[in-house]
This record gives structure tokens, C-alpha cells and sequence, in this order.
């Protein structure tokens, strides 16, 4: 960030110092000062994150791939659709069919990418690249070790019941059907979607 960057908008934070407070295998917590909108000076804590991509997957038969995993800081199993970490240099669309094929065992002839989104802005820079998946084939799973989960499949009408209804609480899962669901109703009423 810089001063000139500022003047193009009202709201920047300038960055005057950054410190590390702790680095873990996956996160890490950064401390910064900076000069708020009216020269004042305050504190930012923040988690950085490498990133990571989810995957709307489409079966043949028009339903939707879904892992249910325990997630260990809410202490319950979540369902979810399949996603994953970038790993260091990974490209955002090589993530995607890596992180389809270990967790699900399935390939995609056809990709599209929908979007970027950020999943809590008030504490982290992480950022989750939104996938659309189809034609897959099932070629087994490569699941990670200490990695457990199961799969199942949801028809986008359930799936968005389940957001509704509280059962889908994960906000990259709920993100990614909002995103999908005009390709999904186009598929359902007989259009294929344009593929990138």
C-alpha cells in the first residue's frame, strides 16, 4: 500500500508497521499498525491464508457432489461442497481437479470458473477461486492422510433447501450454489452451460 493509493480512496488503511504474532503450518497471524481515514493510528489483527478453491461438481445424473467432514474448531461434521488449499505456486485451476480427484475420486471433462470470494473479510485475507464442474468420471479417491470423509450427492433443488432449512451452514458452500444456480437451472431446463 502506498500514500498515493490512498488518495484514490476515502476508506484505505496505510499500513505503518506489520508483526508476526504466529506462524503456523497453515496460518499465520500478523499484527499491524496503520493511519485510519483520519490520521489516527490503530491496531489490525489479521489471519493470512494461502487461499483455496471449492467445486460445484455435477454427476451425469444432474446431482451434486457433497463431502461430510468433521471440522474440529466447531467440534461437528459439516456438509460441504468439495474444496481445498492452494499449496505454494499451485495454480487456481490445477487446485481445483487436484482437490475433485484426492477427495472424491472424480475427474471433469468440463470446467468453468465462476468467481472469487472472500469468506471473512473482518480478520483474514482469504480468498476461496469458485469452480463448476461436469462430465465426471469416477476414477477413484487419493484422500489425504488423517484426511476422513464422506461422499454423498444432493440435487441443487435439496441443496438449496438444506441452506434454507440451516442443515448447509458453510459459508464457501452456500457462496458456491448462489454462484452455480443459473448454470444449474440452465442445465435443468436443457441448455448446456458455455464451458471456458
Amino acid at each position: 500500500m502506498s500514500e498515493t493509493a490512498s488518495a484514490q480512496d476515502p476508506l484505505e488503511e496505510i499500513q505503518l508497521d506489520s508483526e508476526s504474532v504466529f506462524q503456523g503450518g497453515l496460518l499465520k497471524v500478523w499484527r499491524d499498525r496503520v493511519r485510519l481515514p483520519d490520521g489516527s493510528e490503530s491496531y489490525r489483527e489479521y489471519v493470512r491464508h494461502p487461499g483455496a478453491v471449492v467445486i460445484v461438481a455435477v454427476l451425469p445424473d444432474g446431482r451434486l457432489v457433497f463431502e461430510r467432514q468433521f471440522r474440529y474448531p466447531l467440534r461437528r461434521a459439516f456438509l460441504e461442497l468439495p474444496a481445498g488449499k492452494i499449496d505454494p505456486g499451485e495454480d487456481i485451476f490445477d487446485c481445483a481437479r487436484r482437490e475433485l480427484r484426492e477427495e472424491t475420486g472424480y475427474e471433469a471433462e468440463k470446467w468453468q470458473y465462476l468467481g472469487v470470494m472472500h469468506p471473512c473479510i473482518g480478520y483474514s485475507d482469504e480468498r476461496i477461486e469458485i469452480f463448476f464442474a461436469q462430465s465426471l468420471i469416477q476414477v477413484g479417491h487419493e484422500l489425504d492422510e488423517g484426511e476422513f470423509l464422506e461422499i454423498l450427492s444432493l440435487s441443487a433443488d435439496e441443496a438449496e433447501a438444506a441452506v434454507h432449512q440451516g442443515t448447509i451452514t458453510d459459508g464457501k458452500t452456500i457462496a458456491a450454489l448462489f454462484r452455480a444456480l443459473p448454470l444449474l437451472r440452465r442445465r435443468n431446463d436443457g441448455d448446456e452451460p458455455a464451458f471456458a
